[in-house]
């Protein structure tokens, strides 16, 4: 059958350094706490693991590109006009005119004392995702020459967990990826479980796909969810194919470990949280624009910590990170000044910068 897709805008900008492949949806986000029967009103929105990651890498410095699939609707212009609006590169996202974009909706606790309600700092995303145009990607993106050129010509591909559990075709594309193996590409995979996604698939097809990567990174929550240990160690031996293996322990500290035994471990920073979605991508992005920049392995959990911060105390998935000389001293501060700087939404303050270098948002 010939391919029915069309082709997104063409490619701006120099050629990207990172790809990362998988699923973005349209976001519904209520007007007010409580339960979803309750809400008058929402507010469309769009999110995805690996489009959060490639906006945040732009931001970074780090020439993008996502390549995914979305419907022929509404929900799909608005995507592709948000990512390509962070500096993303979309020229290789395939219009489907036959299958939708995905679609959740996020419900936020809050104090009405309503059966449904799911009390203060609670929520929940409700997916409305199957049989979605990105479930359909497949090997076959690898024929597909605007695909082909991005993948050739980057030096960091970025997959995640997610994407394996949308269907057997995605699963077989990141086999794939993961088998085409190029010198000079940094293959990186963020575990990013998600429960309710392999309820009807068998999640012992991760293991080996986590095992293929270069950079693994993962949470200690969802690797004891999905693994039956977060400890760092233990996920080393677990995983022995990856170079390096990041694992994060939620707003206590971050450890990467390398194959040689080493391993180096950076404490998070102090947030008054705003928001936490996205701050796992965020996070994920500034360590691989860390990698890419060539900073040492401290610098690399440096740049995510900071990363993940902004995202914290931002709403919605992404942030505006600090200027460039207030990362450079924040990424060469003591680590007693690390340790006593404070991320919120009116700025940062740490004893290495000046006051008039603090960040103000």
């Amino acid at each position: 059958m010939p391919r029915q897709d069309t082709p997104a805008p063409p490619r701006p900008g120099p050629t990207p350094a990172a790809v990362c492949v998988g699923e973005s949806m349209a976001v519904l986000l209520p007007d007010r706490p409580g339960p979803l029967e309750a809400v008058e009103n929402f507010r469309l929105s769009v999110g995805g693991a690996e489009s959060n990651v490639a906006g945040a890498l732009a931001a970074l410095g780090v020439p993008t590109a996502w390549i995914s699939r979305v419907g022929d609707d509404g929900f799909g212009r608005r995507l592709l006009a948000e990512v390509a609006a962070r500096g993303v590169d979309v020229s290789a996202v395939a219009v489907d005119p036959h299958r939708p974009t995905g679609l959740y909706l996020k419900e936020v606790g809050g104090a009405s004392g309503h059966h449904h309600d799911l009390g203060p700092g609670r929520s929940r995303l409700h997916y409305h995702r199957r049989g979605s145009a990105a479930s359909a990607l497949s090997p076959a993106l690898l024929d597909d020459p605007a695909a082909a050129e991005l993948l050739t010509g980057a030096r960091l591909l970025h997959l995640s967990g997610i994407t394996a559990a949308l269907s057997d075709d995605c699963l077989a594309l990141l086999r794939a990826l993961l088998a085409e193996r190029r010198p000079g590409r940094l293959v990186s995979f963020d575990l990013n479980w998600r429960p309710a996604l392999w309820r009807e698939r068998d999640p012992s097809v991760l293991p080996p796909l986590l095992d293929a990567a270069d950079v693994l990174l993962l949470g200690a929550d969802e690797a004891e969810d999905a693994f039956g240990t977060g400890d760092p160690a233990a996920l080393r031996r677990r995983f022995p194919g990856p170079a390096t293996v990041v694992v994060k322990d939620a707003a206590r500290a971050v450890t990467a470990l390398e194959r040689d035994g080493s391993a180096v471990t950076e404490p998070a920073l102090s947030v008054e949280v705003v928001e936490a979605t996205g701050a796992g991508d965020a996070f994920a992005a500034g360590y691989l624009a860390g990698t890419i920049h060539g900073l040492d392995q401290r610098g690399r959990l440096r740049l995510g910590h900071l990363s993940a911060a902004c995202a914290l105390t931002a709403h919605g998935d992404q942030a505006e990170l600090p200027p460039p000389a207030v990362v450079t001293a924040l990424l060469d501060a003591s680590a007693a000044d690390w340790a006593a700087t404070r991320v919120s939404a009116a700025g940062i303050t740490c004893p290495a910068l000046p006051s008039d270098r603090a960040r103000a948002q």
